[in-house]
């Protein structure tokens, strides 16, 4: 993606479930500043997160966050010429307090507000490190909402190839987590409970597997973790390898799928995304499979696997960019939020 010769800084918030982030990204000095606070222990006691909470705790940590990222990048407020927010999909509540906070500011530094789509912010994220990938690419998108194979042809240009018929991966790992007594949140928590076990002790089903298209399904393997555990009485090194065959059957079916739709579209690079993109032994299934098939598998840097205002920003620099001279995007007065949007219903432009 190219960027025109004169400076543009895009701040970016993202507010769309527990996490808040803030960031400035600059189309000449790439990213230059960007904070982030998880709400992880705030929501812990109730196993999971409370929407009305995850809005107040938003509400109290934009203007410090923005503090902190100004001094970082050692700029004033007076210096961001364009503020991108994530618009959704996600919590009413959480988004509505990220865009009033960015057309509230927009309107007092006179720039534009720019609604970003979460998730494709989160595909655009790996563009942010070198060596970026080229388009067409398959992604890969895998978090506690989401689990899609996308072709990615162009900026705004994508065609849903497969998705989860019911939970996502990553909730999936959270509710298994939880039937195997873990803490909050889950995935992290059974991901190191796997590294000490071994899998195989049990066997899981790969569901879907030999479906013969790239949809996906994990309900069931949590269906088989229930009927283990309440029929098996569990010491901690059979907990730790039933996490283990838990983690090995989500990878492979997440590995053998995205494999299927790079070969499938007849693309040679593969970006995966999303909080799941974190697991270690996906990551090493993937590596692996792709070595022998001539692929090459790009990822955000870890940091940024989680939400973060850092793809939010980029995605805003990437969007103004394309849409140079266009006032299309500018939207002072009137905001809304989508808590259910496609992905495949964006354009090219804004």
């Amino acid at each position: 993606m190219s960027f025109s010769c004169e400076e543009r800084c895009v701040l970016g918030i993202e507010t769309s479930c527990d996490e808040t982030g803030v960031a400035l990204y600059s189309n000449q000095r790439g990213l230059i500043g960007h904070a982030l606070h998880s709400q992880v222990a705030l929501h812990a006691r109730y196993g999971g997160v409370v929407p009305e909470l995850a809005s107040r705790d938003h509400v109290r940590r934009l203007l410090p966050l923005l503090d902190t990222v100004l001094d970082r990048a050692a700029m004033e407020a007076e210096a961001i010429d364009a503020i991108a927010y994530t618009q959704g999909p996600g919590l009413a509540g959480a988004l509505l307090v990220g865009a009033s906070f960015a057309h509230a500011l927009a309107y007092a530094l006179d720039v534009t507000a720019l609604g970003i789509h979460h998730l494709e912010a989160h595909l655009l994220s790996p563009l942010m490190s070198p060596p970026a990938p080229a388009f067409p690419f398959v992604a890969l998108l895998v978090s506690g909402g989401h689990s899609q194979l996308m072709r990615v042809s162009g900026l705004g240009d994508y065609a849903l190839l497969g998705e989860t018929l019911d939970d996502a991966a990553g909730e999936a790992f959270d509710k298994t987590a939880k039937l195997l007594g873990l803490g909050y949140p889950g995935g992290p928590a059974l991901a190191k409970l796997a590294s000490r076990g071994t899998p195989g002790r049990y066997r899981l089903p790969r569901p879907m597997l030999a479906s013969g298209d790239l949809d996906m399904s994990f309900s069931g393997l949590k269906t088989a973790v229930v009927t283990i555990v309440r029929g098996t009485r569990l010491d901690p090194g059979a907990k730790a390898d039933l996490a283990a065959e838990f983690e090995q059957a989500v990878a492979e079916v997440l590995t053998a799928k995205a494999l299927a739709a790079v070969r499938a579209e007849a693309v040679t690079e593969l970006v995966v995304a999303g909080g799941v993109g974190a697991n270690t032994r996906l990551r090493e299934l993937l590596a692996a499979a792709a070595r022998e098939r001539g692929i090459s598998v790009r990822y955000p840097p870890l940091e940024f696997c989680t939400d973060n205002g850092a793809m939010v920003a980029f995605a805003g620099a990437m969007r103004l960019a394309a849409a140079a001279g266009s006032t299309a995007c500018a939207s002072r007065n009137t905001f809304n939020v989508r808590p259910r949007w496609d992905l495949t219903a964006l354009h090219r432009l804004i």
